[in-house]
């Protein structure tokens, strides 16, 4: 366990200053990592239920075997690996648009590092999934799990918020292949907005609202994952 506080990494992104730390946590005991980009904080290993959700909930609909997953954003990675938990995932592909957060893993800083790089499904990939999903799609995908903004109304980039108009939705659906299921973690309650969004899109829609202990404030918290079907 490590003693008080240490900064892991630091970089310059086009995003803002992008700090990895380790901590611990007082009222557990033990090593919590933690990520921010400028003032925000993005994530915390705290809290990984919701993330592993996303994961879970957004593979819960999908039949057969050999399941091709996008992973858009790859943070602490637990996404990743709650997906890899799951036998039928044939391959998984993880694209994050920040070299730092890639090389964090490669070098083995975080938790779930060996277990992610070390699995032969895994690839990560560095890319603006935003911009990806603007592109003709060179493959597609049984699953896309989007985990990169705080919610649909509140985007690290502007360039993040045409992803979630039904435009911007419906490019998105094209990277899906026949009956796939797009998942988005959000920090935000359900937004009957952006669910009225994607029930132009796609054939069924459902947000699941998850509620996890909050170690900080001795009661719960909760974060919401929409999970949206497509026709087949």
């Amino acid at each position: 366990m490590a003693l008080g506080f240490e900064e892991l990494d630091f970089q310059q992104t086009p995003m803002g200053e992008l700090f990895l730390r380790r901590r611990v946590e007082p009222t557990l005991g033990a090593d919590v990592y933690e990520v921010k980009l400028g003032d925000e904080y993005l994530m915390s290993s705290l809290f990984t239920e919701a993330e592993e959700q996303l994961a879970h909930l957004g593979l819960a609909p999908l039949d057969g075997s050999d399941l091709a997953v996008l992973v858009g954003g790859l943070g602490l990675g637990y996404t990743a690996v709650a997906a890899l938990s799951h036998d039928a995932v044939g391959a998984m592909t993880v694209v994050d648009a920040l070299p730092a957060v890639i090389d964090w893993h490669e070098r083995g800083l975080l938790p779930v590092s060996a277990q992610l790089t070390g699995d032969p499904r895994t690839r990560l990939v560095l890319d603006d999934f935003f911009a990806l999903m603007r592109r003709d799609p060179e493959a597609r995908y049984d699953a896309i799990l989007l985990d990169v903004d705080h919610s649909p109304r509140h985007s690290l980039d502007p360039s993040h918020a045409d992803l979630y108009t039904p435009d911007g939705l419906r490019r998105l659906a094209r990277h899906l292949r026949e009956g796939g299921v797009f998942a988005l973690w959000s920090d935000d309650p359900p937004d009957d907005d952006f669910m009225a969004d994607l029930g132009t899109v796609f054939a069924s829609t459902r947000a699941h609202v998850v509620e996890f202990a909050n170690p900080l404030t001795g009661g719960t918290s909760t974060n919401t994952v929409y999970v949206a079907h497509s026709a087949g």
